[in-house]
Formats: structure tokens, sequence, C-alpha cells
């Protein structure tokens, strides 16, 4: 199977050691609203986003308009109750709203792309020329989907919640078999909104390993600390729903971060960031004045030519200034070459 640790969405460099790219998943939380499609659009950039998310389709692309009991929700979801027709109906993005939102967004610095759910959704975003593509967990084993999506040869981001790892494999390789070079895959627990306890993060590096490409994490609990232990875990990328408020009814609102909320998940990733760093043994520049307070050997008695180091008049004591303490049996079985005063950290040219 081909790989690439990388994919690169509007010259951006995506994967290992580079910042985590942070997407703002707009959903059903405009209420069907342009003005607060654009109000979480600007929330989303000010709390420090890189890319903004909308799903395209439309309930006629993805469901009938049905009474029939099959086509009622009762999965145990914020949504039961409801036919699948009503629910995309009111969830949906009209597509006459795509142009401009991704204008808006692309002005304030950030990426839009989308999840297309039929190969109609595909065509209409190509016209939009977006940069990337989303792959919605309940679609990655729709592998005509995949198809067209990968001939766009654009990068393709798939979410993997309720995937067992051949699915995942035969998404990967229908994408990479059919014109995508980029893949990346986000871990994700299709629950919403989903407990720490479903998240199974440890999967992260294993699919890292599995697959040699990015990973990160679709993210549906209503804390940071999935996040933020998903960019421990070497994940490079967070997806995560933004609502105005999550007290406004809709199917998305109650699993939804809120703007403060957002700021706050995305500056703990900056910070987690930082704290990652590299491999490293030693002394950091943050922490090199405090070497002083490690212990050295000193002369605590005044110590003349010829005598011999003892116990009694040398010690390891702070400042760490002279030999270290490792050496104190060499310099013991040793005489001073020169007269050392009380006080004096010990060199080896005080030892003869």
């Amino acid at each position: 199977m081909d790989s690439k640790q990388h994919i690169q969405i509007n010259g951006r460099l995506i994967g290992d050691r580079q910042p985590t790219y942070i997407i703002a998943e707009l959903s059903a939380n405009h209420h069907q609203s342009f003005d607060r499609a654009v109000d979480i659009i600007r929330e989303a950039h000010r709390a420090g986003a890189d890319a903004v998310k909308l799903q395209t389709y439309t309930a006629d692309t993805l469901t009938l308009d049905s009474h029939q009991s099959h086509f009622k929700i009762q999965s145990g979801t914020v949504w039961d109750g409801r036919s699948f027709y009503e629910l995309y109906q009111k969830a949906s993005t009209p597509w006459e709203w795509h142009a401009e939102l991704k204008s808006i967004a692309n002005d304030l610095g950030m990426d839009l792309f989308s999840s297309p759910f039929d190969a109609t959704a595909v065509e209409f975003l190509e016209t939009l020329d977006v940069p990337a593509y989303k792959i919605a967990s309940f679609e990655i084993i729709d592998v005509p989907l995949l198809r067209k999506v990968a001939a766009t040869g654009r990068p393709v981001i798939v979410s993997t919640g309720l995937a067992s790892l051949e699915e995942i494999e035969q998404a990967v390789q229908t994408l990479q078999n059919n014109g995508c070079n980029e893949v990346a895959l986000l871990k994700c627990t299709s629950a919403y909104p989903a407990p720490p306890e479903s998240m199974n993060l440890k999967t992260l590096p294993d699919l890292a390993s599995r697959f040699n490409i990015p990973v990160g994490l679709s993210d549906h609990t209503l804390d940071h600390h999935s996040a933020i232990t998903s960019v421990a875990l070497g994940g490079s990328i967070i997806e995560k729903h933004l609502t105005l408020s999550r007290t406004e009814e809709g199917p998305d609102s109650s699993f939804s971060l809120e703007p403060a909320e957002f700021a706050e998940l995305v500056n703990a990733v900056r910070t987690t960031e930082k704290a990652m760093g590299d491999i490293n043994y030693g002394p950091t520049e943050s922490d090199q004045n405090n070497l002083a307070f490690r212990r050295s050997l000193f002369a605590v008695q005044d110590i003349q030519p010829g005598e011999k180091f003892t116990h009694e008049n040398v010690r390891s004591l702070r400042p760490g200034k002279g030999l270290e303490p490792v050496h104190l049996d060499k310099v013991l079985s040793a005489t001073a070459s020169q007269q050392i005063p009380r006080g004096t950290p010990l060199d080896w040219h005080h030892v003869a």
C-alpha cells in the first residue's frame, strides 16, 4: 500500500512534526440561518481554527421521505423519534450558501471544505474548487462515493467511526487506487456526545503505524481531554463541532463546543504541542541555570600541598561548581597538588 506521512491543504503541511490542523465543524448548527452560519465561521476564526467544514447533501440525496418504521430514528441518539428525512431537511446546509461561506472563511485566512454525501455533492463542490474533502464516518463504506472523491485528486480526510480495520483498509485502498495520493485518518467514536471511556485513543498510534499516513481525532466529547491526548499520541488533525450556544435547539447543538470552549481547546492544543518537543536527555535551555543546585566536591578545610584528601577536608556540597561527586573515590586516593583554601570547588588541577 502506498503511504505518505504528510498531506497538504492549500499549501499547509499536515502531519508529523507539524502544528495540529484544527477543524471547526459547522454541521447543522446554523439552524437554517445564513447569518448564524457566518457568525459561527467568524467565531471559529477568533478561536484559532485552521479550517471550517460543512456537510453537503440534501434530504433527498440521503434518504426517502417515508413514514415506514425503518425510516424512523430509533438508535438511542439525540435524534430519536424523528424520521431520517425530517432530520436531514433540518440539518442540511443550503448549497447556495456554500460559495459565499467559503469566501468569508478564506478572507479570514481559514480553509473551508466539506463532507460530500453523494456524487452530485462532489460535482458541486468541484465547481467551488474546495481544497480537500472529508469522508464522514457513516460514508466510509460507500465505495462508489470514495472513488468519486478520489478521482478529484484532492486530499481526503476520513473519519473511522463504526469502521472495522478491514473497512478502514478498504477505504484507504479505494482512495489510493483511484487517484488520491493524500489520505489522512481520524479516529472517531460515533456517539453524540461520546463518553470519554468510549474513545480508545490508544488506537491512534496503531492507525499511524499500520497505514503510515497522518492521523487525528474527530471528537464528539464535551471536554478537551481527548483532543489534547490525541496530540500527545501523535495526532495531527482535530475536528470538533462548534456552536454559538448549546442551549439552542438543533440536531447537533448538544454535543458541540461553544466559542469560548473552542478557543480554550485551541490554546490547550498549542500548549501541548510546545510541551511535546523532541526526544531530549539532559538540561534544556530553560533549566540550565539550575545546574548550580547540583552537588559537587569542595574543600571544606584549608588543604596544604601534598596533603592527602580525606572525608574530613573534602565533601560533596551544593552548588555544582566543582568535580562531580562520582569522582570522590578517585580524589580521596590522591593528594593535593597545591594549597587549596577552604570553600574552593575542586578541579583536576588541584589533584596530584
